[in-house]
């Protein structure tokens, strides 16, 4: 029998109100590691508000209630007393539009190891270096490192963001629709990338695209009006969904 898959995040009883609307309304979900995790449901059904959760990034808004357990390598991260900043740094964010730092193609890469990592020069170029490769980046940004970020072209952006995110060693990358902004050229590299990535990081994913999520995920989360509908393996989920709500939403009923 196959071992089970190591969870990395669960969430219990979890209920997130803003400004007195219930966004998310008793969230129980595991998130294995090492994997591609998709959350998928039409707009305004709390992807986003849930993948915020796990950073503990909502909490910089005003008017945000939060109640239940999210529990993250065993420790819920919302108990009292624990250091947010070391919360943060597990987990990489990449947003629908890439964020460039307004600093140069290398210390956007290299300004997260500086605050992470005692790096001498060297060190710190070689780090840069293996994150721009890892991301496909390096061949096209190597002869001019010391440009601004934000010469590069959309795509390019958001390869330097997740260059960006896995330089400081984080667990988990939280992706919000990132191809969502991008040509399909570019929307395919960053796709390749996440199923690369899956290798070292626990990946979840925000996509408004059934699409997208049948070719990429390992394991699918279905939100609905802020409950979750479904979840379960990839496979499963789209090739023998049990609740006539994930049916309807996967004929395309529901969007």
């Amino acid at each position: 029998m196959e071992n089970p898959k190591t969870i990395q995040i669960e969430t219990k009883a979890l209920n997130v109100a803003i400004h007195n609307n219930q966004v998310l309304k008793n969230i129980d979900i595991q998130i294995p590691a090492k994997q591609l995790t998709a959350i998928i449901g039409p707009s305004g059904c709390g992807k986003t508000t849930l993948l915020k959760s796990f950073n503990r990034l909502l909490e910089i808004q005003d008017g945000i209630k939060i109640e239940g357990e999210i529990v993250v390598d065993g420790i819920n991260i919302m108990s009292s007393g624990l250091n947010v900043p070391d919360i943060r740094k597990k987990m990489g964010l990449i947003s629908q539009k890439p964020y460039p730092l307004p600093m140069s193609i290398f210390e956007n890469v290299a300004y997260g190891l500086r605050i992470h990592h005692d790096k001498n020069q060297k060190e710190l170029a070689e780090a840069v270096q293996n994150c721009l490769q890892e991301v496909g980046l390096w061949s096209e940004v190597k002869d001019r490192l010391h440009d601004p970020a934000s010469r590069l072209s959309v795509g390019q952006q958001q390869r330097l963001c997740l260059a960006r995110a896995i330089a400081v060693q984080p667990e988990v990358i939280l992706c919000d629709e990132p191809t969502s902004a991008l040509d399909p050229i570019a929307a395919q590299q960053i796709e390749k990338l996440l199923l690369k990535l899956k290798k070292d990081f626990t990946v979840i994913l925000v996509t408004h695209t059934l699409r997208q999520a049948k070719r990429v995920a390992d394991h699918v989360i279905f939100l609905y009006f802020g409950k979750v509908v479904e979840q379960g393996t990839a496979a499963e989920f789209f090739n023998n969904p049990k609740n006539p709500e994930t049916k309807a939403y996967l004929a395309g009923e529901i969007s």
